[in-house]
């Protein structure tokens, strides 16, 4: 009997140091993704009625997150991008695979979407030194609108359209294809952006279905003008 517990006791001594070592393997901790998605800075139904809340759950949510989380596999799968930042992928989007490209750009178009526009009533006015740039290169501000509106309308198929400080620091409008941005080393007119609308059809088909022109009509009311006068005065040295 005595060598039956001998062995018995043998035998259990690798189970319990697997026993051991279980809640060590189980606690470590998984690589933390490289990019995440931030809330958006209002609720889902903030900008209604301008952008109904179904939509921006939509857009938000389900879009965005698949931004996200694609460029996270693309930035996983490939080590020379291993601690890369967002801008710099965006800077370099032509020298990189079309899944960087396409993804990190989405990232980077959609955070700056959602934090340039503000529920209606609470996004401020243009500071006078934006107004009187937007009147000097466009006429006026009635003439700046119906000019982003034409380049965001004369858009074919999905993508963007921006208010950017050029190069040369003057404002100019321009429109991107699919998720590029001015930004990029592929922009047909680089610059940084202050102002961009996504006219993709998911967001704002739900509610305007193929009238797009009224989705860009209706848009500035709810603009945060606040934040696209910090921008300006960022990228003009003014801040």
């Amino acid at each position: 009997m005595r060598h039956l517990h001998l062995l018995l006791g043998a035998l259990a001594l690798p189970a319990l140091g697997l026993a051991a070592q279980a809640p060590l393997a189980a606690t470590q901790a998984a690589p933390a993704a490289a990019f995440a998605l931030a809330p958006l800075p209002y609720a889902a139904d903030a900008l209604e009625p301008v952008i109904d809340a179904a939509t921006m759950t939509t857009h938000h949510g389900k879009h965005h997150q698949a931004y996200v989380d694609n460029l996270n596999k693309a930035v996983a799968a490939d080590p020379a991008l291993k601690g890369m930042g967002l801008e710099q992928l965006v800077a370099r989007a032509g020298t990189l695979p079309s899944a960087v490209r396409n993804n990190a750009g989405g990232h980077w178009n959609h955070t700056f979407f959602w934090q340039s526009m503000a529920p209606a009533g609470q996004g401020g006015a243009m500071t006078p030194a934006l107004e009187q740039a937007i009147t000097a290169q466009f006429g006026s501000v009635e003439t700046f609108k119906a000019s982003f509106k034409e380049a965001g309308t004369g858009r074919f198929g999905s993508g963007w359209v921006w208010l950017i400080v050029d190069e040369g620091g003057k404002l100019a409008i321009t429109s991107t294809p699919n998720q590029d941005n001015p930004l990029m080393d592929v922009a047909e007119t680089r610059g940084t952006p202050i102002l961009g609308n996504d006219v993709w059809e998911h967001a704002y088909y739900l509610k305007h279905q193929n009238r797009r022109g009224d989705y860009l009509d209706g848009w500035w009311q709810v603009v945060n003008w606040d934040t696209v006068s910090e921008r300006y005065a960022a990228a003009t040295g003014q801040g």
